[in-house]
């Protein structure tokens, strides 16, 4: 089983309140992970399903998502549950993740990104490492986005 948990934060220029928006765009949100594909809203800050697909050492990784956001705190924090399974390689996948929003003065807020991830099976076994270095280039990846896209 590979198992981590992580943690960036960072200062974006823009109130809380021009941020909030732009973090509850799916789409939005969904552009700055490059491993999640094919995203579909079942029910507005509830429920939605996406693919998961990304190369693990000599492994390629599908995995179908279902997306729960399980936590909403208006304009302050919102956190999400994934779980998926890719049955050709038969691992499962496990994340949840929050952003949190903390203003730091008038024009500007300190974004957290947050999660944890579990993926379990042949993967797991055979490229937790690989996995590890994965995970943290993506959350690194996605905090890069993250402040650039909730300014635009």
């Amino acid at each position: 089983m590979a198992r981590e948990t992580l943690s960036q934060d960072l200062i974006v220029a823009a109130p809380t309140e021009a941020i909030w928006p732009r973090l509850i765009d799916v789409t939005t949100v969904a552009s700055w992970l490059p491993i999640l594909h094919h995203v579909t809203e079942r029910a507005p800050l509830s429920h939605y399903d996406a693919v998961l697909q990304d190369k693990v050492g000599p492994f390629s990784l599908k995995a179908d998502l279902a997306i729960d956001v399980v936590d909403v705190v208006e304009g302050r924090r919102i956190a999400v549950r994934a779980t998926g399974e890719d049955r050709q390689v038969r691992s499962r996948i496990v994340i949840d993740a929050a952003v949190d929003l903390v203003p730091v003065d008038d024009s500007s807020t300190q974004v957290t990104a947050s999660g944890t991830y579990e993926i379990t099976g042949k993967v797991a076994t055979l490229g937790a490492g690989t996995i590890r270095t994965k995970a943290r280039k993506l959350v690194d990846e996605f905090c890069s986005a993250a402040s650039v896209g909730l300014v635009a």
